[in-house]
């Protein structure tokens, strides 16, 4: 079996993926896929230099023998919630 191309009118294979004389691509292309999404990426983030900030803090009252036990459920909080973005995330 045989097929026209669309642009220069030539016979080619109906299984052809292109035409051998203009080039044209006899089939029309996959649909692009959807970009990623950047705003998956912004909780985690912001979690992780908050960690990263109150981390320092807490060692900083660590090395001076004053911890402040406020910190410490801050810190487990977002542990908690880094934990639960990632469960939630892994499901999507």
């Amino acid at each position: 079996m045989t097929m026209q191309c669309r642009t220069c009118g030539i016979e080619i294979a109906d299984k052809a993926l292109v035409c051998f004389r203009c080039g044209t691509a006899t089939a029309a292309p996959p649909p692009a896929p959807p970009p990623p999404r950047s705003r998956r990426l912004v909780v985690p983030i912001i979690a992780a230099f908050a960690i990263i900030v109150i981390g320092a803090l807490y060692m900083a009252m660590a090395v001076q023998g004053r911890t402040p036990p406020v910190v410490n459920w801050v810190l487990l909080g977002l542990a908690v919630v880094v934990v639960a973005w990632r469960f939630w995330s892994s499901r999507r």
